[in-house]
């Protein structure tokens, strides 16, 4: 499970260094996409195979899995991190995400997600009030 918060600083190549706790969960290769809410997601290759047979369920007849299908792997590519632990993130994805010169990778239970310091300090900030309330309406459908 990925968890944790961590601020790096992206080079002029668009690299970022992926703290070594997730690159060693994350393995060798992985894959890296358009997320939700403007950041990036990051998969092991196990959880992405995991993703993508839930993806192939959806039925291509409905407009709306065409169009979060297209959206989601269009911009999916593989990577891995250099001896010195740094990915260099492809400029659709950078673009996309808004990633300028700091980002925020966190770990979010099976993925990580890359933001822009600017965009993830804004999403916390404007979500942080609602939080108790999410919590609320969330884990009173389940046993905890």
């Amino acid at each position: 499970m990925f968890m944790g918060e961590y601020h790096h600083n992206v080079d002029d190549k668009a690299r970022i260094v992926l703290p070594s706790k997730f690159r060693e969960e994350l393995g060798d290769t992985f894959v890296v996409t358009r997320g939700l809410e403007g950041c990036l997601f990051v998969y092991s290759k196990k959880e992405w195979e995991n993703i993508i047979s839930n993806l192939k369920t959806l039925p291509f007849t409905k407009k709306d899995a065409r169009a979060f299908l297209r959206f989601f792997l269009s911009g999916a590519i593989e990577c891995q991190a250099d001896k010195q632990g740094r990915v260099a993130l492809p400029t659709p994805l950078v673009t996309y995400a808004n990633i300028k010169k700091e980002c925020v990778v966190i770990g979010v239970n099976d993925r990580l997600e890359i933001w822009s310091k600017d965009a993830f300090d804004n999403y916390f900030n404007e979500n942080f009030d609602d939080i108790s309330d999410l919590a609320e309406d969330l884990f009173s459908k389940v046993e905890v």
